[in-house]
């Protein structure tokens, strides 16, 4: 496999487990993406992988979010795209992956983050310790990476605008009762669990699972016109100058260094920003 340092990698019993290694946080910058291209690459040809397991090797952080400074950089015309995104692309290949995915979620995983772990099979949560949350609107965009498609197919129409527009951070115990992930357990018992339920549909013959897999996904109808549509949403907000400058106001308040997404309750105006989140 070619070199991936953000992402360590172990293969065992036809599971691969693929933890998040991007200091400071676990931004989901060029680099990072990139090395997500690379990884989804050589899955897509993996005949001998069953299971992918995504965590973390950081206590704090699953994913951030999609680099705000990489948006601002962006001059996105508010034209109806005629493809999907590379973004859009990049988790449909996820999403499409012959393999089952799961996220084993310790910790915080926002915005693209949370977005990435929508595009998994399956999403498992630590009670007391795992942190989902949209906060795009916030800023003045949306979820530009399938969240406004995948969220609702989850927990429901209500239940995602609540999430979505209301910006708020949801707690495992939540989230499971929404349909966010598919259970919370205590975080001792969490890999254990996870691991023994990659371990056992590895075992299973790999036709059977990926026609499984494949059958359950064809319930979904209608994504592709929807990711269009939301893409081109996102490409409206990005050009506003409220947006950009809300995205200015966000890296300047700290919103994108390790301190200062801790809590984000700030940037939706229940608390102050932090003092050091600069």
């Amino acid at each position: 496999m070619v070199e991936l340092p953000s992402l360590r990698i172990r293969d065992q019993d036809g599971v691969r487990y693929v933890d998040f290694a991007h200091p400071p946080m676990n931004l989901l910058d060029a680099d990072l993406v990139s090395q997500l291209a690379e990884l989804v690459g050589v899955l897509e040809h993996d005949r001998t992988t069953r299971v992918v397991v995504f965590g973390s090797a950081d206590p704090d952080y699953f994913l951030a979010h999609y680099d705000i400074e990489d948006l601002l950089d962006r001059t996105a015309p508010p034209t109806r795209p005629g493809g999907l995104k590379p973004f859009h692309q990049l988790l449909e290949r996820y999403r499409q992956l012959p393999q089952v995915t799961i996220g084993r979620v310790e910790a915080r995983a926002r915005g693209a983050g949370s977005e990435f772990l929508l595009a998994l099979d399956m999403r498992f949560a630590a009670s007391g310790s795992a942190v989902l949350g949209q906060f795009e609107v916030a800023v003045g965009l949306l979820p530009g990476g399938a969240g406004t498609q995948n969220l609702p197919s989850l927990i429901g129409h209500a239940r995602a605008l609540e999430v979505i527009i209301g910006g708020a951070d949801v707690d495992a115990d939540l989230a499971e009762r929404y349909g966010w992930v598919n259970r919370s357990l205590p975080a001792d018992q969490l890999p254990e669990f996870v691991d023994a339920l990659a371990r056992r549909i590895a075992r299973f013959p790999a036709d059977a699972v990926q026609r499984a897999k494949r059958s359950v996904q064809l319930a979904a109808g209608g994504r592709y016109e929807g990711l269009q549509e939301e893409a081109h949403l996102f490409n409206e907000l990005l050009a506003l100058p409220d947006t950009r400058s809300r995205m200015k106001a966000f890296l300047e308040a700290g919103g994108q260094t390790r301190q200062g997404e801790l809590d984000l309750t700030w940037l939706l105006g229940d608390t102050p920003p932090l003092p050091d989140a600069s």
